[in-house]
C-alpha cells in the first residue's frame, strides 16, 4: 500500500496560501483590538515567522488558530513591556531633581539600560515579572493565569529581578 501523502505548513505553496488567506484578517483583528498602541505589521510578521519555525508540528487546518493566538500573545507581551517602560520612566521623572544639562540625559541612559535588561530576560521571567510589578498581581493570581505553581512564579520573579540587577550593574 502506498504511503498517504499529506500537505504540511512547511510546503512553501501551502504556507503562501495560509499567508494570503489570513494575513489581512489577522491585521484587522489586531488593529481593532490594539489600535495604534503597537506596530500591527510587526506582530503579524513575527506570528508568521513562528508558524514557519514550527511548521512541522502544525497541521494546515490548525494554522489559523496558531497564528491568531501567537499574534495576540506577542501583542499582549509588547503592551505589558511598554507598561513597564512607562512606569519606570515616570518613576525616573519623579525622582529626577537635577537641574544641569548633563543630568537631564541620565534618565534616558537608565531607561535604555532597564529596557535592555528586560529584553535579556526569558519570556517566562518577563511575563511573571511584569504581571507582578506592573499589573500588581499576587503570586497566587499569576500562578492561576500562567497555569504554574506559586513556587514557580516566585522563582521566575526572583530570577528576573536578580538578572535585571546584574545586567544593569554590568552595563555601567
Amino acid at each position: 500500500m502506498p504511503k498517504k501523502l499529506f500537505s504540511t505548513v512547511c510546503d512553501e505553496h501551502i504556507f503562501e496560501q495560509i499567508y494570503k488567506r489570513f494575513a489581512k484578517e489577522l491585521h484587522n483583528i489586531l488593529y481593532y483590538k490594539f489600535g495604534n498602541q503597537l506596530n500591527t505589521e510587526d506582530k503579524i510578521q513575527e506570528a508568521f515567522v513562528k508558524l514557519w519555525q514550527n511548521c512541522k508540528d502544525i497541521e494546515p487546518d490548525k494554522a489559523k488558530g496558531f497564528l491568531f493566538v501567537t499574534a495576540k500573545n506577542l501583542s499582549l507581551n509588547e503592551l505589558k513591556h511598554n507598561k513597564v517602560l512607562l512606569a519606570y520612566s515616570k518613576t525616573v521623572e519623579n525622582n529626577d531633581t537635577y537641574t544641569t544639562q548633563e543630568h537631564f540625559k541620565e534618565p534616558d541612559e537608565k531607561l535604555v539600560k532597564y529596557k535592555k535588561a528586560l529584553e535579556n530576560l526569558t519570556e517566562a521571567q518577563r511575563v511573571a515579572f511584569m504581571l507582578s510589578k506592573v499589573e500588581g498581581k499576587k503570586h497566587k493570581e499569576i500562578s492561576e493565569i500562567l497555569g504554574i505553581s506559586q513556587k514557580a512564579v516566585e522563582k521566575r520573579i526572583y530570577t528576573a529581578i536578580k538578572k535585571i540587577k546584574e545586567d544593569i550593574t554590568g552595563m555601567q
